[in-house]
């Protein structure tokens, strides 16, 4: 995200419109100003930037997020209506937001088949009609007696579609203090057995001569391959291979 770069545009030089320029040109944009048009894109990105942060940590590539953000941006801009006593950027954020959340869904590592997205997106479509009209959450009976289907396809289909959940989301906040989804999670391996055996190895460890030390932290908390730890500490791999085998056996006699 600290890239000045993003598909072509140098964001550390983009242009901030004020409230005024904005409405100037968006007056000569519904005229037909394809120049005022371009200017108040240009105005907009950092606002797409600022919602692309949301979606950050999910493996996505930048650059392809901000194309997305700035199709949702044009679509706001051509769909704007200057009638209404309402601030652009009021009415662009969920545009850009539902662009980026579309193309998140469509683009999904787990394959969804075409006909259960379909039936996912009927559901919210009758969701949001209901919502509007009637102010109120439609059930899952209702929506399947209108698209005339079992409510357990309904269910499923909702579910398919769902975004994942980053273990990063704030589950609970309160002043500064934030609960966050991987503190719900249970964890077997790190277990408080599994912390004193981890804390008895390095308790062994301190007993050992310094290239076995190395040697062990390399391999077994580094990851490291044999060849690699010979590499960096200027020994051969069969020597390393010989100090790793000491050094084991040396642990298992303290450890028992």
């Amino acid at each position: 995200m600290n890239k000045v770069e993003i598909s072509g545009v140098n964001t550390s030089n983009l242009p901030l419109l004020s409230a005024e320029e904005k409405e100037r040109l968006m007056i000569k944009i519904k005229q037909g100003d394809g120049e005022a048009r371009k200017e108040f894109i240009n105005g907009n990105l950092r606002l797409v930037l600022s919602i692309i942060k949301r979606f950050y940590g999910r493996g996505e590539n930048l650059d392809d997020l901000f194309q997305v953000g700035c199709i949702g941006l044009i679509k706001a801009i051509d769909n704007f209506d200057i009638t209404q006593n309402v601030q652009f950027s009021t009415y662009a954020v969920p545009m850009i937001v539902g662009e980026i959340r579309r193309y998140l869904r469509d683009n999904n590592s787990i394959r969804i088949s075409r006909s259960i997205r379909d039936l996912a997106y009927k559901a919210l479509v009758i969701k949001e009609r209901i919502s509007k009209q009637e102010e109120r959450e439609a059930t899952i009976e209702e929506i399947a007696k209108e698209l005339n289907v079992e409510k357990e396809e309904v269910i499923m289909s909702l579910d398919a579609i769902q975004e994942p959940i980053s273990l990063q989301e704030p589950a609970y906040s309160e002043s500064t203090d934030n609960l966050y989804i991987m503190d719900q999670v249970g964890d077997k391996k790190n277990t408080d057995e599994m912390w004193t055996q981890h804390l008895t190895i390095l308790e062994a460890m301190k007993k050992l001569g310094e290239k076995e030390k190395v040697i062990i932290n390399k391999r077994f908390f580094e990851g490291r391959t044999q060849v690699e730890v010979a590499e960096e500490i200027g020994i051969s791999q069969a020597q390393v291979s010989r100090l790793e085998k000491t050094a084991i056996n040396h642990i298992r006699r303290i450890y028992r």
